[in-house]
């Protein structure tokens, strides 16, 4: 009975193990996957739920054609928008959206998370979700403040410019009402199970991390403490659904946070806050500008690199790993076509995996990447997006190719690849 029962035992904690061991982890300042050290090279794709869905948008051969052609690079992490709200009448935002009022789904979307999901897994790749936007051009923030009585978001484009939007969004940090509608999708997102695969959510290795936001701000320098107790009311909630998935924030860094480090540093000290996230762009933050977007490259570098380093620092303090889960350049001359030529942003892409390269060699925090964005074998149809285009990682209301690496970028996809095997050896 001893042996009996030891043998038992023995297998029992093989089965924890390998239960334990299906899921991305942190140890230190590093990703874990299969018991290894996990440094990544990987894509935003945002609408590949949209491509999965069997309605309006609806692609799947496309789906599988750019999960395969990004595969074949070795890109095997893809950041994913799980779905957008409904929009401002003032935006030019993505359509179909997921939620289109409070607790209204288009289960054609969530079904095409599912297939999406579900053909990632057969690939061994996973996803970093992301629930909603700070941003308008998928609903975000604006869907649960217009639904608890702040009206339409304002274009950033329109009389009030940047800041009226600003003014409105900071809202979401304080309102406890459209918080309420925000964490009550959140709960109806994490309790999903996938119909094609039969597996929880909750219980999906493909999913290696939950997000709050894309780039989730205060605002304004008023609400910042109300930000970071917004983020963390959100990564407890999530921690308190799912005790199996890594939680981020999405942010952007200190540029998230009114460029104040200390609010930086409060958010990702969080406990529930599993590795931290920064964005990098060059030209929207005016580090180059269009006519000089290869002379300006070294200038770039030195900013992006003490950017890096400066949130770096915070990571450390955190004792948490770090992803460069955003950075985009333009390509040549500021054209917008697969014709148009990318050696700037060739260039500008190297810097950033030498920078993952590099931390890997020297034991660093920065373990990981995702560029924007993959537009795969999509073309533009005129500089804004209109229903029925093809889906390019360039949001709606963003010139269409501005950031999107087209499948005919042979350059670009061969340093692509070029970086991943560095950082498999």
């Amino acid at each position: 009975m001893k042996r009996l029962l030891t043998s038992l035992f023995v297998i029992l904690s093989c089965c924890v193990h390998a239960v334990a061991g299906k899921y991305i982890t942190v140890e230190g300042n590093r990703l874990m996957k299969d018991g290894a050290p996990y440094f990544y090279v990987g894509a935003n794709f945002w609408y590949g739920p949209i491509l999965g869905s069997k309605g309006e948008g609806g692609n799947r051969e496309r789906l599988v054609y750019e999960l395969d052609s990004l595969r074949s690079m070795g890109v095997d992490n893809l950041r994913i928008l799980v779905g957008a709200e409904k929009g401002s009448k003032f935006a030019n935002s993505v359509s179909p959206v997921l939620q289109s009022a409070p607790g209204v789904y288009d289960d054609a979307l969530f079904d095409g998370l599912d297939y999406l999901l579900a053909e990632m897994a057969k690939r061994n790749m996973v996803a970093v979700l992301y629930l909603t936007n700070s941003w308008d051009w998928s609903g975000g923030y604006g869907f649960y403040l217009r639904e608890t009585g702040h009206g339409d978001s304002p274009s950033a484009e329109g009389p009030g410019g940047f800041e009226a939007y600003c003014n409105y969004a900071a809202n979401m940090n304080s309102d406890a009402k459209a918080q309420k509608l925000f964490f009550d999708y959140v709960k109806t997102v994490i309790a999903r199970t996938n119909k094609y695969t039969g597996r929880k959510y909750t219980e999906d290795p493909t999913i290696m991390a939950w997000q709050i936001a894309n780039e989730p701000r205060p605002f304004s320098s008023k609400e910042c403490d109300n930000m970071v107790q917004f983020l963390a009311k959100t990564t407890k909630l999530i921690k308190s659904l799912d005790k199996n998935h890594l939680v981020s924030l999405g942010s952007e860094g200190i540029v998230g946070c009114e460029n104040d480090e200390g609010i930086c540093e409060r958010s990702v000290m969080d406990k529930n806050v599993d590795y931290m996230t920064i964005h990098i762009w060059p030209k929207n933050w005016n580090w180059t500008s269009n006519d000089r977007l290869t002379e300006a490259l070294p200038n770039v570098y030195l900013k992006a690199k003490d950017y890096i380093a400066r949130n770096s620092r915070i990571a450390d303090k955190a004792a948490k790993p770090i992803v460069i889960e955003e950075f985009g350049y333009p390509r040549d001359h500021a054209l917008y076509s697969a014709e148009a030529t990318v050696s700037a942003r060739d260039n500008f892409y190297n810097f950033i995996f030498q920078q993952i390269i590099q931390s890997k060699e020297n034991n660093g925090n920065i373990v990981g990447c995702n560029f924007w964005g993959w537009g795969g074998k999509g073309r533009l149809n005129g500089n804004r997006w209109k229903a029925g285009d093809d889906f390019l990682c360039d949001p709606p209301h963003e010139p269409q190719g501005w950031y999107s690496v087209y499948d005919s970028d042979t350059t670009t996809t061969d340093l692509i690849k070029a970086a991943v095997e560095a950082l498999r050896k």
